[in-house]
């Protein structure tokens, strides 16, 4: 793609992105976009206004001939972790700016539009270097998107109203794919981004693993299969645990995923629709890593690692439950004809892996500032893969890295079992 096509493919893509997050808020009122239910979380207000911070920070601030900031302290409200920007407003206290109000920051979205609009209709405005932080940036924004959506799920959940984000699309009754399994060879195989399309930086270098003979189950664990692993004693059971997990297990009273409540004597949970009871046949999701493990240990099997998870999905369309659907909450397997391989790579729920986040051999951060997106983060945290009903189709691809500490539980994550296979003779 020559420099004026792409500035007008990513000129394209960035107004529908944009428009997309609006989208997404339209149900909130101006309260809903003010509050911060947890440290880890952000106010909507503050996804809005940081997903625009970044067009300003790394773009027209940049590139932009004689653009006049907004305001002056936004950079240091809404600077997320980039300490080469400078300082940043305390995290956990995110939800205490009540000033300014939602009005102004869709003022400060307007404003930044503008001025990327003028930009971008200028064939000579950008250079692809910019064109590249650009495309950083829709991509970036998308992630937020997601995070939006999880953030809003459990900021709702806290609520004893059980308020309703926006109701649930019912799909009408299908057969259900009972859990099979699939067999990969294993041996020398390549993981990491190839091509000339987007990646971030922490999918590469692409670069060569051996993988020892293993199976894949055929889709995410369902909540019916949840339930028996509780019915069992699993989270009272220490010799299915890391010693960290059955910590947490004791000191934060885990006895379920999170948003389940049991209620007439049947399982119930919170959803973006509101209060509703648990459906077996939907895959598991906002576990952690720990109760993943748990669960797959119960099970006597395991999680995948990163490389046999990204093997197996090498080379699939990315379909399925996503945000585009407007779901906005998993839903079982089918049993289409046809079918060959896993069901559900991409989408419903985010799956753990076994494996640390870690940087790839060969791998360099960006230069500047952009080279904390990504990389100063490998410390600590495991690896999911496939996306999740809230997760832009757009924006996946099996090469994807997403990146989580192991007790967190308010993304709508999941599980999907492996084990070891038998070498061929």
């Amino acid at each position: 793609m020559n420099g004026i096509a792409r500035n007008e493919s990513l000129a394209r893509r960035f107004r529908s992105i944009r428009q997309i997050t609006l989208r997404l808020c339209e149900t909130l009122t101006a309260e809903d976009c003010a509050a911060q239910s947890m440290p880890d979380a952000s106010p909507v207000k503050w996804h809005l206004a940081h997903t625009t911070w970044f067009f300003e920070t790394f773009v027209l601030k940049r590139e932009g001939p004689g653009y006049g900031a907004f305001h002056p302290r936004f950079e240091y409200l809404y600077n997320s972790y980039y300490d080469s920007v400078g300082e940043q407003y305390s995290r956990p206290d995110r939800g205490l700016l009540t000033r300014p109000s939602l009005e102004e920051i869709g003022q400060y979205r307007a404003h930044v539009e503008v001025a990327m609009t003028a930009l971008l209709e200028d064939p000579g405005g950008l250079s692809q270097e910019a064109l590249d932080v650009l495309e950083l940036g829709i991509n970036h924004e998308q992630q937020h998107q997601e995070l939006l959506l999880t953030d809003v799920k459990h900021l709702l959940a806290q609520n004893p109203l059980r308020p309703t984000f926006r109701q649930l699309k019912e799909i009408a009754a299908v057969p259900i794919r009972s859990l099979e399994w699939h067999q990969f060879a294993g041996g020398l195989v390549e993981v990491g981004h190839e091509g000339a399309g987007f990646s971030f930086d922490n999918e590469c270098p692409r670069h060569r693993v051996h993988l020892l003979p293993f199976e894949l189950a055929s889709r995410p664990i369902r909540n019916g299969e949840f339930a028996a692993f509780i019915e069992d004693g699993g989270y009272r059971r220490p010799e299915f645990w890391l010693s960290e997990g059955f910590s947490k297990v004791r000191s934060d009273g885990w006895h379920a995923p999170l948003y389940w409540q049991r209620q007439d004597e049947r399982w119930w949970t919170f959803t973006l629709a509101g209060w509703r009871p648990v459906q077996s046949e939907e895959p598991v999701c906002h576990v952690s890593l720990f109760e993943a493990d748990a669960f797959a240990r119960w099970a006597d099997c395991r999680l995948p690692s990163e490389a046999e998870w990204e093997h197996a999905a090498a080379g699939r369309a990315v379909e399925g439950n996503l945000l585009e659907g407007g779901r906005f909450h998993p839903e079982g397997a089918l049993a289409r004809a046809g079918h060959e391989g896993p069901l559900q790579l991409f989408g419903d729920v985010w799956e753990w892996t076994a494996s640390a986040y870690a940087p790839y051999p060969g791998y360099h951060p960006a230069a500047g500032a952009l080279g904390e997106y990504n990389g100063k983060f490998m410390s600590s945290q495991i690896v999911l893969k496939g996306g999740s009903c809230v997760s832009p189709r757009s924006h996946l691809r099996a090469s994807y890295r997403n990146f989580f500490y192991p007790d967190a539980r308010w993304q709508f994550s999941g599980i999907r079992l492996a084990r070891d296979a038998a070498s061929p003779s």
